[in-house]
């Protein structure tokens, strides 16, 4: 890993990292230890262990850090401020949802040294070149198997790290590798040595079987043999091939060959394109802004949030800022409070009636002053559940006017009576307040100033507890819960929430008081109850927003899809997941989006394949937190219902398939140093119900290092503008559950044909590199009954 580390000698932040340093780790105002922090000599891994002789050290790679706060940029900093001063505290974040490492410096220049160093290794990192990653990676390795320290490695310890490496290789072969990259001969490999034996060890013999494939002369691929790959396989544009050829070329075929002056491309060029973005089964085009984003903002499907305050369950969960920073940095556009009167005047914000922490709503508007627009241009729609009194509300008021300024959108942008939502473009840079509101946009614009007295308002209260549905309460699986629940280990008071949480479970129909200041930053997202899809026809204004449980959304979908899909092309909806869901456990968001609900809102804090779904459907159009409808699902005169996808106009079915050819590096998932993985691949289709489909690979025993299958999986997709692909490598199991190895889920109209690798993420959606498959992929007209 000379590549990191190159520049170290020049640089002292380095140097005094590499020396180490005294800091204290803080967790909270009382939980502060001093700890030895250290850059180890790869300039790739952090150490640190207690003062106390004989305790275990630990170790993080730079790699798993996003990025370094400085000063007090956390809540647990905020806590201590009035003890450290800011310039001696700074914050790691870590990818993913590891908690932050929050420290404190003994000095101002200490901490800068840490700080400058950690941001200058993290913009190293992110300069690296493909090649240079997959070095630094084999490096990685050999460092955990020199198990004395020497810098070279016999062949015992070149097995150990096979295992580790989750290579189940038979001895003779791997003695045979060991003996060639043994240039020096002298029964060890150095780390130059080791990087050759690693490269026979991962040789592509499915990559060189494609190549030989459209070599003339099966050794290198011609300008004229890689036109017709990139054409034929490929499928590139066809007016593009010849300019593209060259590009790659020049892009991906190392300088030293002298292929490169022949205008040709080796096996290594070719395998390079083939890892790297442009070979990936993603289309780049699709992956930068590229949809149109001046539509009517309720034309799009908007990445959302449920409780964005919660960082795990629902019932004595921990409530953070974190949880907007991280999901605001995920691309989400549309976060939750549930706000409270809360002791001096402050309002709270923690999820009612539980044991959740409570945080400062003043908090959460400042994080979403400092982060809503870091990743994203594009509005931020803040959603309010609102159980304060009058006074609070007034407050609430005010913090959003002072802290956000003119973030916060006032009025209608040109001051007119609408009659339909702005876009994203217009609003870019702007949050919206979507709550209850007194009386309509028209009063508010046109109206006089009212008289002094009616400073509030009356507005029907409903709330989400109040949502479990009344229906559901009659079965049987809550009465389980109640009796779960109520037997919980709570304090001796806790029993008395509960019985009022259940008791709220059928709404009253009470008034809320509301005040007039907070009523005014309401404006093109009013909140209302919903009562019938016709009646929102008739007397419904475009600005009333409605949210559904899941189940409610359900049971509208069965009964009437066409015009839930309807309702959606003039207003705009939101989806959250039922109150039972205490685990902060997701529904399936794709069932919503199917029809046309913009705003599906998740636990972000949870992973799993509801996540991943939400992570692939936002993963396209420069990952901006907004995705355009089908336009069948915009438009009012056209009808499409979900449920009958071929009654349609302009329905035509597409056959999707897909030959899965290998694996490469899949991660270990058990920790044992002797068990290796026997990986197979599930490809799921997610989309309108006719859509969804899965089918799977057979395994392969004993390899999750290049394990090869060749099976062909074949899908029909009947709605492919809404259908996502969920490619899943799991651990066979035949006794227990499948381990999950890693994912990687796409829009399936973001994919490119041919032959693509996919680059796999882990359960957090954060990448495991070099893990991938190797897939080739067709995709063609199905001539079927139903228009064309």
């Amino acid at each position: 890993s000379h590549n990191v580390c190159q520049d170290r000698t020049g640089d002292d932040n380095l140097q005094s990292m590499i020396v180490g340093t005294v800091m204290r780790k803080i967790k909270s105002r009382t939980w502060k230890k001093q700890r030895y922090f250290k850059l180890q000599e790869d300039c790739m891994t952090i150490w640190y262990k207690s003062k106390k002789a004989g305790n275990a050290h630990s170790t993080f790679s730079v790699n798993d850090v996003e990025t370094v706060r400085e000063g007090h940029q956390s809540e647990v900093l905020l806590s201590i401020a009035d003890e450290f001063p800011p310039d001696r505290c700074f914050t790691l974040v870590f990818r993913g949802r590891r908690g932050n490492l929050d420290l404190v410096a003994d000095s101002a220049d200490e901490a800068q040294s840490w700080i400058k160093g950690m941001k200058k290794l993290i913009e190293n990192l992110e300069n690296m070149g493909e090649s240079e990653k997959l070095d630094q990676w084999i490096c990685e390795w050999f460092k955990k198997a020199d198990k004395n320290n020497d810098g070279r490695m016999n062949f015992p310890e070149i097995r150990v790290l096979l295992k580790m490496m989750n290579v189940d290789m038979n001895e003779h072969h791997a003695h045979r590798l060991f003996m060639t990259a043994d240039k020096s001969q002298t029964g060890t490999l150095e780390d130059d040595e080791f990087v050759l034996f690693y490269k026979m060890l991962t040789q592509r013999e499915d990559v060189l079987r494609v190549f030989q494939d459209y070599s003339g002369d099966g050794q290198k691929l011609s300008l004229r043999d890689l036109e017709e790959f990139l054409r034929d396989e490929q499928l590139e544009e066809v007016d593009r091939v010849q300019q593209l050829a060259m590009e790659l070329i020049e892009r991906y075929e190392p300088s030293d060959t002298g292929t490169k002056m022949l205008k040709a491309m080796s096996i290594d060029g070719f395998l390079m394109y083939l890892a790297s973005a442009e070979g990936s089964i993603f289309h780049p085009r699709q992956q930068s802004l590229y949809q149109d984003m001046t539509q009517p903002l309720n034309h799009y499907f908007i990445s959302s949030s449920h409780n964005t305050y919660l960082m795990e369950d629902q019932l004595r969960g921990h409530s953070s800022v974190e949880g907007y920073i991280r999901a605001l940095k995920r691309g989400c556009r549309c976060v939750e409070v549930d706000c409270w009167d809360g002791p001096n005047g402050e309002p709270i914000v923690y999820h009612g009636h539980t044991f959740t922490s409570k945080i400062l709503f003043k908090d959460v508007v400042i994080a979403l002053r400092n982060y809503a627009f870091k990743v994203s241009e594009y509005p931020v729609i803040l959603s309010t559940e609102n159980h304060c009194g009058v006074e609070q509300q007034r407050v609430m008021a005010q913090h959003l006017n002072t802290i956000l300024g003119d973030k916060l959108l006032k009025s209608t942008l040109d001051g007119k009576i609408p009659v339909s939502f702005p876009s994203p473009e217009e609003l870019k840079g702007k949050i919206l307040l979507k709550g209850k509101k007194i009386g309509g946009l028209e009063e508010s614009l046109n109206g006089p100033v009212e008289p002094e007295d009616s400073l509030t308002g009356e507005v029907s209260d409903e709330d989400e507890a109040a949502d479990i549905d009344e229906d559901s309460l009659h079965s049987n699986s809550l009465r389980r819960m109640a009796k779960k629940r109520s037997t919980l280990q709570f304090p001796s008071n806790g029993s008395i929430k509960f019985i009022q949480f259940n008791s709220r479970s059928f709404p009253q129909k009470s008034k809320q008081r509301l005040s007039k200041e907070l009523s005014d930053c309401v404006v093109y997202c009013k909140s209302v109850h919903f009562s019938s899809f016709k009646h929102s026809r008739i007397h419904s204004k475009f600005y009333e927003i409605s949210s559904f449980t899941e189940s409610k959304a359900r049971k509208h979908l069965r009964e009437a899809g066409a015009e839930f899909v309807h309702h959606n092309a003039r207003q705009l909806t939101r989806v959250y997941p039922s109150g039972l869901r205490t685990d902060s456990s997701n529904f399936n968001p794709q069932e919503m989006w199917n029809t046309g609900t913009q705003i599906v809102a998740l636990n972000f804090q949870t992973a799993g394949v509801e996540m991943d779904l939400n992570d692939g459907l936002f993963s396209q159009n420069g990952r901006c937190g907004y995705v355009l409808k089908p336009d069948f699902m915009r438009m009012s005169e056209r009808s499409f219902d979900p449920e009958v996808p071929i009654n349609r106009e302009g329905y035509r079915p597409l056959s999707l398939c897909i030959q899965v050819i290998s694996g490469q590096q899949l991660p270990k998932v058990n920790i044992k140093e002797s068990s290796v993985v026997d990986p197979f691949v599930r490809v799921e289709i997610h989309g309108v119900p006719l859509d969804q489909a899965k089918q799977e690979t057979r395994y392969i025993d004993n390899n999750g290092f290049n394990p090869v299958w060749y099976d062909t999986l074949r899908f029909t997709i009947h709605a492919p503008e809404l259908a996502l692909v969920r490619f899943v490598v799991e651990d066979y199991d035949k006794a227990s559950r499948n381990d999950f190895v890693g994912q990687y889920t796409l829009p399936f109209s973001c994919i490119q044909q041919g032959y693509r690798h996919i680059h796999l993420l882990s359960k957090d959606g954060t990448s495991i590199p070099p893990a991938s498959l190797f897939v080739h992929v067709r995709i063609t007209n199905l001539v079927e009954g139903g228009r064309r």
